[in-house]
């Protein structure tokens, strides 16, 4: 080689380090690969332990389906419901003051560090017949919502909304706001400026706030359990028919749990890292 050709010193210098910049330190790895063997390890308990011989008949039992529909269906009610509310306050708490702000976001967040029973049980007071607007529901439209499928997409809402928001939220605090000073400069209304210039931007994080909620709602037991109860083929969602099936058959409490794992890690796989990485 010739000294036309040889690196200088800092050429070689930087070329080592990003050369090393890919290699995780074995301070960060050791603990990093244990954290996943822990994560990954309920899962292939999960698949040895599944009779794979019987998998078709009990997939294809109707109450398995009938579990499976409602759940799906009432996921994607919640998700969307949770979108329509879940949005507009993301943008609230994240770009505008007012009094109280503090306390409305703690609330917010309050439903993912409580029990979900505890979700139940407050759902059933606001909603119930007996409840803070459940009375009145009842009172003037004859409209009961605890033990139905309503009540089943309250729950998941509920409990699996505040993700959304907090994703939202996020994207929002990380946009470069001078592209919307822009637009409302050149003459924009602030609702132009969020339909055209906000939302766009912030996509990715409804989108990977909407697969998350999604996952949620579609996992949901105990805020479904308290207010919604375990009626078949009207509020049994899936994850109450494992917990059913747990009891009287463990082989297909088992086969429901990898169905369940499968339809969630195809949809968190295939959309979320489409909107992650968008």
């Amino acid at each position: 080689m010739t000294s036309e050709q040889t690196p200088v010193p800092g050429v070689r210098r930087r070329r080592a380090l990003r050369a090393g910049a890919g290699r995780p330190p074995w301070l960060l790895f050791l603990p990093a690969l244990i954290g996943v063997a822990f994560l990954v390890l309920p899962f292939a308990g999960l698949l040895a332990s599944t009779p794979w011989s019987e998998l078709g008949g009990r997939f294809t039992d109707p109450g398995v389906l009938a579990a499976l529909w409602l759940s799906l269906a009432t996921a994607t009610v919640a998700t969307v419901v949770s979108l329509l509310f879940g949005v507009p306050l993301a943008w609230l708490l994240a770009r505008t003051e007012f009094p109280g702000r503090r306390v409305i976001r703690a609330l917010v967040t309050v439903p993912l560090v409580i029990p979900p029973v505890v979700g139940g049980v407050a759902l059933l007071f606001a909603w119930g017949r007996s409840g803070l607007l459940g009375r009145h529901l009842d009172t003037w439209f004859g409209l009961t919502l605890p033990f139905t499928p309503v009540a089943v997409v309250l729950a998941q809402v509920f409990v699996a909304m505040p993700f959304l928001v907090i994703s939202v939220e996020g994207a929002l605090h990380g946009v470069d706001r001078r592209y919307e000073e822009a637009a409302a400069t050149l003459g924009a209304d602030r609702t132009t400026v969020f339909t055209r210039v906000t939302l766009p931007m912030v996509l990715p994080g409804v989108g990977a706030g909407a697969v998350l909620c999604w996952a949620r709602a579609l996992g949901e037991f105990g805020a479904t359990i308290t207010f919604a109860g375990n009626f078949p083929g009207t509020t049994r969602t899936m994850p109450l028919a494992v917990y059913m099936a747990m009891q009287r058959d463990p082989e297909t409490a088992v086969v429901l749990s990898l169905l369940l794992l499968l339809v969630s890690l195809v949809v968190l796989v295939t959309l979320r890292e489409r909107w992650v990485s968008a």
